[in-house]
């Protein structure tokens, strides 16, 4: 039977944690897009995700998953800068539980 998903609410980080983490999501080509979406798909706590790519990624990259899922209102918030699910505050970092963050 499937773990349960939890989901946490999109919100925006205040400066001093936003400091603390490296910029590791730079889109610089098409794998990095798909590397992003895959974090973010087990992130959610999706056990099957299917990735469709055509002309190398440059034509369409879709990736599906039976993850949690956001709302409306974290997809809104989302948008902003240091905006994230994952963690609250720094004190967060020494305890990461998800992909997508490097702590400096």
């Amino acid at each position: 039977m499937a773990e349960e998903k939890e989901r946490r609410k999109v919100k925006i980080l205040n400066a001093e944690t936003a400091r603390k983490i490296a910029a590791g999501e730079v889109i610089d080509r098409p794998a990095s897009i798909v590397r992003e979406l895959l974090d973010n798909a087990v992130d959610s706590g999706a056990t099957e995700i299917n990735v469709e790519i055509e002309g190398g990624g440059i034509d369409k990259i879709r990736v599906q998953d039976n993850g949690c899922g956001m709302s409306r209102e974290d997809l809104a918030v989302a948008a902003h800068p240091h905006a994230t699910s994952k963690i609250s505050s720094d004190t967060d970092l020494l305890n990461l539980t998800t992909l997508g963050f490097r702590a400096i």
